[in-house]
């Protein structure tokens, strides 16, 4: 089922892309494939996104609501579903994304790291994928069969960027050393945010180093499609909240 429905058609569809751009560039195709992807899944990831601020923007919210109702679970998880009703929140999209995109991700794996090796498999192509005349593996100057350090540079680089956009900030009016009545949940959220901000970018620049450039050149466009999107939803959700708090005054 893997490979009927996920493996076949990516690696058919990277195929069909390297015989019909130009020079036959594998790079390209890969760019293509990566955003072709990234496109079909945009609904979700888009609700998801929008979710995911959403929630950061009334966490101030929430923490009075928790205070509120300290003493009455019933009443403080019907308030913060009827908040979440509110601003349009499904907490459940995040979960639901990833078990969508986890074995696509796989897939492309699979069709990047090992569907070239020794060559193009024609027993998996379908009938109508024409075979490429040639197939050209350098890309800006980087062989993608093997590693490159600059692509694993720039997936690293673009995995922080997408980090700092994702991950909630501490506020400059609570700095951690003054913190008035944080709990210890707050404290290692927190820590656990900053961490992973810049420990995930080093993980993702060592991992992509160790193997070929293929999956470099994936990550690193794969982020940059998220930081553009985060970027543009950003944007629209600070309209959208603006709005709101309009209405709310009056």
């Amino acid at each position: 089922m893997f490979n009927t429905f996920l493996y076949e058609p990516l690696y058919n569809i990277l195929v069909f892309l390297i015989s019909v751009l130009p020079g036959h560039s594998v790079g390209l195709a890969i760019i293509v494939l990566t955003v072709v992807v990234k496109l079909l899944l945009l609904p979700m990831t888009q609700k998801s996104m929008k979710s995911q601020m959403m929630m950061k923007k009334i966490e101030p919210e929430i923490k009075i609501i928790n205070k509120k109702y300290k003493n009455n679970k019933q009443e403080q998880a019907q308030q913060t579903m009827d908040l979440y009703k509110k601003y349009g929140i499904n907490p459940f999209s995040s979960c639901l994304l990833t078990l969508i995109q986890f074995p696509v991700i796989i897939a492309l794996y699979y069709v990047f790291f090992k569907g070239f090796n020794g060559g193009i498999n024609s027993e998996i192509l379908y009938s109508f994928v024409q075979y490429p005349e040639s197939i050209n593996m350098i890309f800006l100057g980087t062989n993608l069969a093997e590693k490159s350090i600059i692509l694993a540079f720039l997936a690293g680089l673009t995995q922080f960027f997408l980090m700092k956009l994702t991950m909630p900030v501490l506020p400059k009016s609570e700095p951690i050393s003054s913190s008035k009545e944080r709990s210890f949940k707050d404290d290692f959220s927190r820590n656990m945010s900053t961490q992973m901000t810049y420990m995930l970018p080093i993980m993702v620049f060592f991992f992509a180093w160790n193997i070929s450039a293929v999956i470099s050149l994936y990550w690193a466009v794969s982020n940059i499609f998220s930081v553009v999107q985060q970027l543009i939803l950003k944007r629209k959700e600070g309209d959208t909240l603006h709005n709101l708090s309009l209405l709310d005054a009056r």
